[in-house]
Order: C-alpha cells, then structure tokens, then sequence
C-alpha cells in the first residue's frame, strides 16, 4: 500500500468511527443511567427487600431523599463495630430527610441471628432481607460491611468497602448527601 492510499485509508477509518460514535450516542439528553454494579456517577441498581416483618421496601421509592445502603452480617466483626454508630448518625440525621436501609446478607448468614442483632444494637432503621443474595450479587458485594452513599437523584455519590467505617467519615458523606 502507498504511502497516499495508507494516510486515505486510515482517514476513512477515523471517519466512520466519528459517525459511529455519533449514531450510537445517547440523545434523550439524560446524564444518568443504571448500571448493574453501583458506580459512583450512576444510579443505584434498583431492589425491593423484605424486613423481617415482612414489610417491603423499594429502593427508588426512596427517591427524594438522602439514602445510605449498608450491606452486613451477624458474624462479620466490623459490622458489629459500625452498626452502633450508624444507628447514632441515622438518630441525628433522620429528621433532615436521612434514610438508612441495612441490607442483612441473609443468604451468608444465619437468620436466627438477625433478630437478636437488631435488638443488641436497638437497630430503628429499616433492615432488609437479601435472602437470595440478589442484592449482594447486584451491588457486587466482595467485602462485609459495604456502605453506599445515594444522593436524593438516586445516584451513588460513594462506597465506602469494608470497615468499621469512621463516624467522622460517616458524617461527613451524610454531610455532602444532605447538601
């Protein structure tokens, strides 16, 4: 091939890959989109969990409001250490609008522990059931306790991966969620 022909060749292939961009391109003028695993940037994939009463909760139902979802175990040490903080924050933050959805990984745990965790640690927020392991397989859980941060849009704003999570680093991404 000529040194011409080369420099045309590669100018055509530049070309259709500008129009392909172009064509494929989102044009709803949307910014947002859900993923399957959260990311920050985009939405939360969405779920509906039971608490162990069998009351359901829909995650997009809470839209409108700042949203942390915690994902825990009855054995998993560094959720023990957290969850008494978490419960003092959601204490001082839930009358600013703060929803705290703890995510029990049920189907990694022992479920006749669940009811006795919630009463050691006089849990008030709303704990789901991820019986299936749907949710953790969703939020592609890889480390206990996880924690999304989800702004009022129903977009990730951050995680925070393992823990115990910090109360001054708690409050400060329910700071920037309640902004």
């Amino acid at each position: 091939m000529q040194p011409l022909e080369r420099r045309i060749f590669f100018i055509l292939v530049l070309v259709a890959g500008l129009a392909w961009i172009g064509i494929s391109a989102d044009s709803s003028g949307t910014q947002t989109k859900s993923v399957a695993a959260p990311q920050v940037g985009f939405l939360a994939p969405d779920f509906t969990l039971k608490t162990p009463s069998g009351e359901s909760f829909t995650l997009s139902a809470q839209r409108g409001h700042p949203v942390i979802v915690n994902l825990w175990a009855t054995w998993c040490p560094p959720c023990r250490a957290e969850m008494p903080t978490i419960q003092k924050v959601y204490d001082e933050y839930k009358d600013q609008g703060l929803v705290v959805l703890g995510i029990n990984a049920t189907n990694q745990d022992n479920a006749l522990a669940i009811a006795p965790f919630i009463d050691q640690y006089h849990l008030t927020f709303p704990i789901l059931l991820d019986e299936t392991g749907a949710v953790s397989q969703n939020y592609q859980l890889r480390s206990l306790p996880s924690s999304y941060f989800i702004g009022r849009d129903g977009v990730v704003r951050d995680a925070v991966i393992g823990g115990p999570m910090p109360e001054a680093l708690l409050r400060a991404h329910i700071e920037e969620l309640l902004k």
